[in-house]
């Protein structure tokens, strides 16, 4: 009885042993986990402070907002968000957003379909040079969008279309921002052609698969592709500064550039009021679609 005894001793000296090194292993676990949510909190909390700072100064009078760096107005005010609205001009902040809608939605449905169609075409077809013309596309990616400004600027002159939104968004029919064309072609090399050759074999012809196959199956991409073209072309300066020079066709960028009054004291409460307001679409448009914009972000870079 007593060497039954001893030999159990070592066996649950063993599985003591066993079990206190898996707790060891989840409480480590558990430790490192906490330590990378902290880590993952303090950097999200730190680039969030810029906004978090932008809005809570649009609740301080304007000789507040340089005096401390606290987040809570001490004298909190809605003259900021009231007087940014109507502006130093005969038109309303609500006018100069529309502006900004009228040629961002043509900029993202023009994106989508022109880089869809080529981003297709490029996957899927057999074309001459295309090589060449794929190395040309990604060509375009590297070159600088300054150095097209002059000579778009004079071929939009000669074509009439200066003081208006079209220069803005009409090349973009062309699948003209290569990043877009080449994010697309990425997520379709990954995808496999069984139900594109099941539908043909069906009888579709290649529009019919592109719209009924390959859109459904692309939603992600095309989704995040409208994400990153509205939220650049909310944020363009310099495409409006160039093209538009009438203030009722004046958008964001420009309506709070015209804001600041560089021979007196800028209104700053008012602009950062009118700046928090601008970036709400984005924000909003983003976390609506943010679940699609993962997915397809992570998978335009797999390889079939």
């Amino acid at each position: 009885m007593a060497d039954i005894q001893q030999s159990q001793l070592p066996a649950s000296n063993a599985a003591d042993l066993a079990e206190q090194e898996v707790q060891r292993t989840l409480r480590r676990e558990k430790i490192s986990r906490v330590i990378r949510y902290v880590i993952l909190l303090a950097v999200g909390l730190l680039m969030l402070y810029p906004l978090v700072w932008m809005f809570s100064a649009s609740f301080k009078p304007n000789h507040e907002i340089f005096t401390t760096l606290g987040l809570w107005p001490a004298h909190p005010t809605s003259d900021g968000f009231v007087n940014g609205w109507k502006t130093g001009t005969e038109y309303t902040f609500g006018h100069y957003m529309w502006n900004t809608f009228q040629y961002v939605i043509p900029k993202v449905i023009l994106t989508i379909i022109s880089s869809t169609i080529v981003a297709y075409g490029f996957a899927r077809f057999e074309i001459p040079f295309k090589k060449f013309w794929f190395a040309t596309l990604i060509t375009t990616m590297l070159l600088p969008s300054t150095v097209l400004l002059i000579p778009q600027y004079l071929m939009f002159r000669e074509m009439g279309m200066l003081n208006s939104y079209l220069p803005l968004y009409l090349p973009l029919a062309f699948a003209t921002q290569g990043f877009f064309v080449f994010m697309l072609i990425q997520f379709l090399r990954g995808v496999p052609r069984d139900m594109e050759e099941a539908a043909q074999i069906d009888g579709c012809n290649s529009f019919q698969v592109l719209w009924y196959v390959v859109v459904p199956i692309l939603k992600p991409a095309i989704i995040s592709v409208a994400l990153f073209q509205f939220m650049w072309s909310m944020n363009d300066f310099i495409g409006p500064l160039i093209y538009v020079y009438s203030v009722d066709k004046y958008p964001i960028a420009l309506a709070l550039k015209m804001s600041i009054d560089v021979t007196e004291g800028a209104p700053w409460n008012e602009i950062l009021a009118m700046a928090s307001i601008s970036i709400l679409p984005s924000i909003i448009i983003f976390f609506l679609a943010q679940r699609y914009f993962v997915q397809g972000v992570t998978s335009s870079g797999i390889k079939g």
